[in-house]
């Protein structure tokens, strides 16, 4: 291999090192924000409270939308993610009223 295609695998394997362990980073802030979301849907259910809040779902939006602009991150992938979240967590809530 020549001196800039090593380095170029050089610096694949260094990003691709960042990644695995922003994904895991990803991994783990999911499952702790999932159990705090399983804890509301519980007290939502004890105490008969719907499980989805349109209100904060469309604040939680653009508030991600406006941090996904300030980290440079396309705000529309930010809002797609946060709706699948919020989806989840609406079926899990709806599973703890059941």
């Amino acid at each position: 291999m020549t001196d800039t295609t090593t380095r170029a695998a050089e610096l694949l394997k260094e990003h691709r090192a960042s990644i695995d362990r922003l994904d895991a980073i990803l991994v783990y802030t999911l499952g702790e924000r999932f159990k705090h979301t399983q804890a509301v849907g519980k007290l939502k259910a004890s105490h008969d409270l719907p499980p989805s809040d349109p209100a904060r779902e469309v604040a939680q939006i653009e508030r991600l939308e406006d941090l996904a602009d300030r980290a440079d991150l396309d705000p529309e992938f930010a809002k797609k993610f946060l709706n699948f979240i919020i989806a989840e967590v609406i079926q899990h809530h709806k599973q703890h009223q059941s």
